[in-house]
């Protein structure tokens, strides 16, 4: 039986969902137990096959130090789940460009240093042979995300662009990736049981039932930096289209229902601290025209959603590449993301198609939650 070689991880940005997993990876590694794990296992790959090597940040309270003292730096909410011991990965100084908005100068602390070049980080991905980057900027870095994008394609690795810019969504994107025998996996990851997946699927129950929505709304409240982060609504344009988009496509003429949809961050209470909590409205109208409304209230711990999500992401480029599988193939961020390049209007026909492609590929994925027929 072949053994697997462990996936080499760097991160682009050392926040709460860096936190989230660095710790997430070693409490499974010493836990013995996949519970609450989407998929136990992808290609034969385990979360304890999964290893950060690499750690870009531009803190001054992050920069410098060993991850496992970096990902406590404040502004970082995630408590401290499980000791962790010295990784040997200190975090280099990264670009700020505009990864760093005005009123979160304080927060994010960035540092006075130099920023390195394009080769530089080249140089370094492929001498730290690694296997991808992980996008975990703050919403709204634009040119940031789009700079680390091109490192990537051009050190010929995986990208997965977590955060709401449009880069697998990107054909321009794709072809680069394409071209140096790469993979672009995005864009916007959506969480486990977060906002976005129970609101699509009741959306996707209204339609299945033969009834249409009329109006709809999630709200999304929280107390970490990236709520706070958010509160300047010049960042918020592709994080709106997503989320909206990502309810819309489950509805059978998605532009037009999209101005009747809205959803997106709306506040920053700092006692929140790492929870989120939304509020979803729904107005449908079903049989004989009656109105039916459904409102809900969902309480999650932000950061985890999202981690339990991009462990399977990350296990999934591996097996990918291993593959020479290139370039963005749509089915397999559908499943993931809220902004795939092509939007599917079933979470359970886009797990189906995973599982298809998969099976072409020979690769095994447990446990499976759709059946194929």
């Amino acid at each position: 039986m072949a053994i697997n070689m462990p996936i080499r991880v760097g991160l682009i940005g050392i926040g709460n969902i860096a936190s989230m997993l660095v710790q997430a990876i070693e409490y499974y590694k010493r836990n013995g137990s996949a519970e609450g794990l989407i998929h136990h296992t992808i290609g034969g790959y385990k979360i304890s096959d999964i290893e950060i090597v690499y750690a870009i940040d531009i803190s001054k309270h992050k920069v410098g130090k060993d991850l496992s003292e970096a990902v406590f730096a404040p502004p970082n909410l995630v408590p401290k789940l499980i000791d962790l011991d010295e990784t040997g990965v200190i975090v280099r100084m990264g670009k700020v460009l505009d990864g760093v908005a005005p009123h979160m100068i304080e927060d994010f602390a960035p540092l006075n240093d130099n920023e390195p070049s394009k080769n530089l980080l080249i140089k370094e991905i492929r001498e730290n042979d690694l296997d991808m980057l992980i996008n975990l900027l703050p919403v709204g870095s634009s040119y940031a995300t789009r700079f680390y994008a091109e490192v990537a394609a051009e050190a010929g690795i995986s990208f997965i662009n977590c955060i709401p810019e449009f880069i697998a969504s990107n054909d321009g994107f794709k072809e680069i990736f394409r071209k140096n025998r790469a993979l672009l996996l995005g864009d916007d990851i959506k969480g486990q049981l977060g906002a976005t997946i129970v609101h699509r699927t009741l959306a996707s129950l209204i339609t299945w039932r033969g009834a249409l929505i009329v109006e709809s709304y999630q709200l999304n409240v929280g107390g970490n930096s990236d709520f706070k982060n958010m509160t300047d609504h010049s960042r918020l344009h592709s994080k709106h289209i997503s989320k909206t988009m990502a309810v819309a496509s489950t509805q059978p003429d998605p532009n037009k229902i999209f101005r009747k949809i809205h959803a997106g961050p709306s506040g920053y209470i700092p006692f929140l601290r790492n929870k989120k909590i939304a509020y979803i409205y729904i107005l449908a109208k079903a049989f004989m025209g009656i109105p039916v409304k459904i409102d809900l209230k969902l309480e999650v711990d932000d950061k985890a959603m999202a981690t339990a999500i991009l462990i399977d992401v990350i296990r999934l480029a591996k097996v990918l590449i291993e593959k020479e599988i290139y370039g963005c193939p749509p089915w397999a961020s559908a499943p993931y993301f809220k902004y795939p390049p092509i939007p599917v209007s079933s979470d359970a026909e886009a797990l189906h198609r995973l599982y298809e492609e998969l099976d072409k590929l020979g690769i095994d994925i447990r446990p499976r939650y759709v059946e194929l027929y």
